[in-house]
C-alpha cells in the first residue's frame, strides 16, 4: 500500500519540483526565442539599409532603353538568339535596392553581348587579330589566340589586347558586385523573416508555460 501524509502520496515534492522546473525552462526558452527574433529582426533592417544606402552612393540609373519591350528589339536586331532577356523594368530609374540591382546586371549583360557580337568570355581570342588571320585561327569575329596572328602595338612591341574580352570582364566584375548586392538584401529579408518567426515561437512558448503554471495553482488551490 501506498503510504499517504496530509492526503499526499509520498514524492509529490519531488515531482512538484520537476514540474517547476520544466515550466520556469519554458519561460526561458521563451525569453531567449524573443530575444534571438529581436536581435535577427534589427540585423536584418540594418543589412538591408547598409545595401540601399551603399548603391545609393553609386548614383547608378537605368538606361531609357532598360525595359522589356526595348530590350527585346536591341537584342533581335543585333542577332542575339537563345539568350534569356530581362523582364523587369529599371528605365530612368534609380538603383537603390537589391533586386533592382539585379535587374540592372541583367540588363548589362545584354549589353555586352551586343558589343560582342553575342559571344561570351571563354569563346573570344586573347588577342586583336589581323585582317589577313586564317579561319582556323579565328577563336571569334576579329580575335585570336595566337600571337603570330595578333595585331602587334608599335609601341610596345606586344599584341594588341582584345576589347570585346576586355569589355567583358568589367561587365562580370560589375554584375557581379551588383548581383552581391541583391543576394545581400535577400539575406536581410530573409534574417526578418526568421526573426519574427522565433518572436513568435517565444510568445507561443511564454504562453503554454503561463498557461501549466496557471493549472498547476488551479489544482492547487482545489
Amino acid at each position: 500500500m501506498s503510504t499517504i501524509t496530509a492526503g499526499k502520496p509520498v514524492g509529490f515534492s519531488d515531482r512538484f519540483a520537476v514540474r517547476t522546473l520544466f515550466e520556469w525552462g519554458g519561460f526561458l526558452a521563451a525569453a531567449i526565442l524573443i530575444a534571438f527574433g529581436v536581435v535577427a529582426i534589427v540585423m536584418g533592417f540594418s543589412g538591408r539599409s547598409t545595401v540601399a544606402d551603399s548603391l545609393k552612393q553609386e548614383q547608378i540609373v537605368g538606361s531609357p532603353d532598360m525595359t522589356p519591350a526595348l530590350i527585346a528589339k536591341e537584342a533581335k536586331d543585333a542577332g542575339l538568339t537563345g539568350v534569356s532577356l530581362p523582364t523587369c523594368n529599371v528605365a530612368d530609374q534609380p538603383i537603390t535596392t537589391g533586386p533592382k540591382a539585379r535587374c540592372f546586371a541583367s540588363y548589362m549583360r545584354i549589353h555586352t553581348l551586343e558589343s560582342t557580337q553575342g559571344f561570351t568570355y571563354a569563346q573570344m581570342g586573347r588577342f586583336q587579330a589581323l585582317p589577313n588571320t586564317p579561319k582556323s585561327q579565328i577563336a571569334s569575329p576579329g580575335s585570336t589566340n595566337n600571337e603570330k596572328y595578333a595585331v602587334i602595338d608599335t609601341k610596345t612591341q606586344q599584341p594588341v589586347s582584345n576589347g570585346a574580352r576586355n569589355l567583358w570582364v568589367t561587365e562580370t566584375a560589375l554584375t557581379t558586385a551588383l548581383n552581391t548586392s541583391y543576394m545581400a538584401d535577400r539575406l536581410g529579408l530573409f534574417g526578418i523573416v526568421v526573426g519574427f518567426a522565433l518572436l513568435l515561437s517565444g510568445i507561443g512558448f511564454a504562453i503554454l508555460a503561463f498557461a501549466a503554471l496557471h493549472r498547476k495553482r488551479t489544482a492547487a488551490a482545489l
